[in-house]
């Protein structure tokens, strides 16, 4: 392997799913799988093969479908163990055992073993190991708290049993990156034999370092990163492959190693494992997080119209996305407010961009986020403009409770016609949204319904919010009623009509997103 590759082996399959409620199902692992295999990951680590029938088939049957990856298992330090593993990988075009035991004083007190007996045990089940498959990785877990001429003890043992790769894990995320890179720099150059395998390294995020500490580790000599799709693992996670991959790419100057990952795919998977996982991704984390390219302070929309390496050191279309967002809050100024009106077409004087802004602001402390349709709102109305609604809720009827499925029968007057619609759902408000879509036939997307109380007591009034994307036009309706459902039907309507200003005007075959405000007034 040449001296600048990092070997990228991700273990969201097997690490990751060992986050508690994490649990994937077959067809989902096989897909995260193929993924991860199309992105270029050297090795996948498709899961724990003896921990149940279904690990075992879905690490089997990953290993059939593999073409670019390493196909890679886990197993504890017994025959039984690694014979398992062998059994789901041997399909696989690559593949591996990785066997591991926990070799700090804490851990080899589980087994209660002495030195002598672990060192044993360990030359007995890497031998095995190599013995069933040419490439086998060996792990003493808990290796950052373990004494260090044990470990280097141990290391040498499982090099000589025929080990290919050395796992060093900082299991709990206890260590720092001077001792991360230390330590396998150190390992490397007192271990006999080291300088003929792979040092690898697997760091958790228990005090947040893992990433950091990882990379350290190569810049001691490592050359394999365990790695999952959003940090996703035990207790605080593990490294993600996001942000070590990009660090590598982004700060080639200082870190001169390259990897075989295909950049563009990175937010894909992070989305999908969210999604499978159940785990959603924070706003604000690095590289995948919704705000990782959102820029909302006046300060930083205006340095990012002017030249967007300002406050951007890497590209948003390097991951996958299509471009960096500029939503508007209260923290947004004049040169974001001006930059978004003239995407929606309306060209404004600096006396009418003034007046607008005005206004914008005062909605904007009102709210967490000003949409597309805000703004319109807001130029219509300093031009004197306003829309008639095309659609309106004449009167509904639901019907719910634990007998079956909700029943709402709505009916509505569009464009002057009284139509009605009756449906079924899952739930009232579910029901009320299909039957108006039946009505008002649409493919406007949800992409938000909350609903808030603001007042007290049984006979509370509800302020309900929609929010429905439809060919990249975001519009939002609200509404307040005592009856929830009611409320949640007008702020569905009143959304839709937001989104018809736009959708009635386009010409057949024509792109929403190509059309503008201006052109619709």
């Amino acid at each position: 392997m040449s001296d600048n590759k990092v070997l990228i082996f991700d273990t969201t399959l097997r690490d990751g799913e060992q986050s508690p409620g994490a649990t994937m199902t077959h067809d989902e692992k096989l897909e995260i799988a193929g993924m991860l295999d199309d992105m270029g990951v050297d090795i996948i680590e498709a899961g724990f093969p003896i921990a149940s029938e279904g690990d075992f088939a879905a690490v089997s049957e990953i290993a059939k479908n593999s073409v670019n990856s390493r196909i890679c298992g886990l197993a504890r330090a017994n025959f039984a163990d690694i014979d398992r593993c062998w059994e789901a990988v041997k399909h696989a075009k690559q593949n591996r055992i990785h066997t591991f035991i926990g070799t700090s004083p804490l851990h080899r007190a589980i087994p209660n073993l002495t030195q002598d007996e672990m060192a044993d045990k360990i030359h007995q089940t890497v031998t095995h190991a190599r013995n069933l498959c040419e490439n086998v990785q060996w792990s003493p877990m808990d290796a950052t708290r373990t004494e260090w001429d044990y470990l280097c003890r141990v290391i040498e043992i499982a090099i000589k049993a025929g080990a290919t790769t050395i796992n060093i894990p900082d299991t709990v995320g206890y260590t720092a990156p001077a001792e991360s890179a230390d330590l396998i720099k150190r390992l490397i150059e007192t271990v006999p034999g080291a300088d003929e395998v792979v040092f690898a390294t697997h760091c958790h995020n228990d005090l947040g370092m893992a990433t950091a500490n990882s990379l350290a580790a190569v810049a001691g000599g490592a050359r394999q990163i365990e790695c999952t799709i959003n940090g996703l693992g035990e207790r605080a996670g593990n490294t993600a492959l996001e942000e070590v991959v990009m660090a590598l790419k982004t700060r080639h100057d200082i870190m001169p190693w390259t990897t075989g990952i295909d950049t563009t795919k990175i937010m894909a998977i992070s989305r999908r494992v969210s999604t499978v996982s159940g785990f959603l991704v924070q706003p604000n984390k690095a590289i995948v997080g919704k705000n990782a390219f959102a820029h909302e302070s006046g300060i930083h929309q205006d340095g990012m119209l002017k030249n967007r390496e300002n406050f951007e050191i890497m590209r948003p279309e390097d991951v996958g996305l299509s471009g960096t967002s500029l939503p508007l809050g209260k923290h947004s100024g004049r040169a974001a407010l001006r930059d978004k009106l003239e995407q929606l077409g309306f060209e404004v004087g600096d006396n009418q961009l003034k007046d607008i802004f005005v206004r914008f602001k005062e909605l904007a402390d009102r709210k967490k986020e000003v949409f597309d349709d805000d703004v319109v709102a807001l130029v219509r109305a300093d031009s004197g403009e306003d829309e008639d609604d095309r659609l309106q809720l004449v009167s509904m009827k639901v019907v719910c409770g634990t007998g079956g499925p909700a029943e709402a029968t709505v009916e509505m007057e569009v464009d002057g016609k009284d139509v009605s619609a009756t449906s079924e759902g899952d739930g009232p408000v579910d029901a009320t949204f299909k039957a108006i879509r039946q009505i008002h036939p649409n493919t406007a997307r949800l992409q938000l319904y909350q609903v808030s109380a603001v007042t007290e007591g049984t006979d509370a009034q509800a302020t309900v919010s929609v929010r429905l994307e439809e060919d990249g036009v975001i519009a939002t309706g609200q509404s307040a009623n005592t009856d929830t459902v009611v409320a949640s039907a007008k702020a569905y309507i009143h959304a839709l009509n937001r989104l018809l200003v736009r959708r009635d005007k386009i010409g057949e075959g024509a792109d929403a997103k190509e059309v503008s405000y201006k052109d619709l007034a």
